[in-house]
């Protein structure tokens, strides 16, 4: 099998489409449905399925995907290690996190960790999702949860904490909660499960034995804890959230402060075939000694 047209392949199967992967390799639309139609016609079977959504792999489609992106992604690994032969961390480096972590606090080590670094080119990625590292859609994570898959390296990274928080403002009009069930005369605020989620417990106050037993139930929803401690400093009501997305913010009061959420443990993410990449090693060493110093 032509590797050109494999590389072409693998780029459609990764954006479902003809006209995003050719934008991807700098080729025509044209140009790329013709190696498809070639490969296809090669191994004599239709690798995708054509509807008005995009392009959808076939079941052959997807046996060679997984071993098309086994080769991609070893074929980085070697380039990788080539790169980092010479003794200063550089080349490319790709970290995917948590958007509201990003957003509010990792984002703003960066300056700091690219000063000192210059020759790694660092992309950050805001994203709840989880991207898949054994395919090095990233080349490492944080996370609030542990790796799953068997050939992901986790390191232990901080104990996050979860609670009540609310406005000063707020708490000034409507008064300061003394339980749970005082709870039910305020207006209460939650995270949009169903879409992804930062963390498995993002919801924990609502099933708390007694909220259930209160019926809480949050009057607003939004699938964004950086937008849910907005309409926190906004006074629109309370809301259960993780301590460092409140971090040195003002006029913020936590609310039934003897009501603790549970506990979520971060991990610095990476694929074990990366174990000795410097670019990973610098980072996690960089990123272990900002939390450190934090004090979350």
């Amino acid at each position: 099998m032509d590797w050109d047209k494999l590389r072409i392949f693998y780029s459609v199967a990764l954006s479902k489409s003809l006209t995003k992967a050719g934008e991807t390799l700098n080729l025509s639309q044209s140009a790329v449905s013709r190696q498809i139609s070639a490969l296809e016609e090669k191994l004599g079977i239709p690798l995708f399925h054509r509807h008005a959504r995009g392009l959808m792999l076939t079941e052959q489609g997807e046996i060679l995907f997984r071993t098309v992106a086994d080769m991609v992604a070893k074929l980085q690994v070697t380039e990788n290690a080539l790169a980092e032969s010479s003794s200063k961390p550089k080349g490319p480096y790709k970290l995917t996190a948590p958007g509201a972590f990003t957003n509010l606090w990792l984002a703003k080590q960066m300056k700091e960790f690219t000063d000192l670094y210059p020759d790694i080119d660092v992309t950050l990625i805001s994203e709840d999702r989880e991207l898949d590292l054994t395919i090095r859609e990233a080349d490492a994570a944080i996370r609030f949860y542990p790796a799953k898959h068997p050939d992901l390296v986790q390191v232990p990274l901080l104990t996050l904490h979860n609670s009540l928080f609310a406005s000063n403002d707020y708490l000034q009009m409507h008064g300061v909660p003394k339980s749970i069930a005082d709870l039910k005369n305020h207006k209460l605020l939650g995270f949009d499960s169903s879409s992804a989620t930062p963390f498995q417990e993002v919801n924990w106050l609502y099933e708390h034995p007694e909220a259930k037993a209160a019926g809480l139930k949050p009057f607003f929803k939004v699938n964004s804890l950086f937008s849910l401690r907005v309409a926190v400093k906004q006074g629109m009501g309370i809301a259960p959230l993780p301590d460092y997305i409140m971090y040195k913010t003002r006029h913020i009061a936590r609310v039934l402060p003897e009501v603790q959420g549970p506990t979520t443990e971060a991990y610095y993410v990476y694929p074990v075939e990366l174990k000795n990449s410097k670019r990973v090693g610098v980072f996690r060493n960089f990123i272990t000694q900002k939390i450190a110093d934090s004090g979350f």
